[in-house]
């Protein structure tokens, strides 16, 4: 079993960072492959990025160049930079934790384990 618990969201305007934090229980953090996901109200849950053991990610194109997402295995956290915030930004994001596989995933059903989510709003 895997708990995962986000924080680091809030209230930024149009063009601020936030860094998301996901902390992970769990001795075999460093083999799970790793993603943040975001739901906006009226839109379905959408991928946004992730990373697997090796240190392979993929990006979701809206988030490209702006978003950086990446793990310390010694600290079981993974984080989610986000930079050059935009009002289409807002949303609650998610930790999903999957299983180590050897390429990155973007589907939602195949993430096992999920966080409570954090709210992440831009304002224009």
């Amino acid at each position: 079993q895997v708990q995962l618990v986000e924080s680091g969201g809030g209230l930024v305007q149009t063009g601020g960072s936030l860094r998301l934090s996901c902390a992970a229980s769990g001795r075999t953090f460093g083999t799970y492959a790793m993603a943040w996901f975001r739901h906006a109200p009226g839109k379905e849950r959408e991928f946004v990025a992730t990373i697997i053991w090796s240190g392979m990610m993929t990006y979701a194109d809206s988030v490209k160049g702006r978003f950086t997402i990446s793990r310390d295995n010694a600290k079981n956290t993974v984080y989610l930079q986000m930079n050059s915030l935009k009002p289409e930004d807002t949303a609650v994001y998610y930790c999903a934790a999957g299983q180590p596989w050897d390429t990155t995933r973007y589907r939602n059903s195949e993430y096992n384990y999920w966080g409570q989510g954090t709210q992440v709003t831009v304002s224009s």
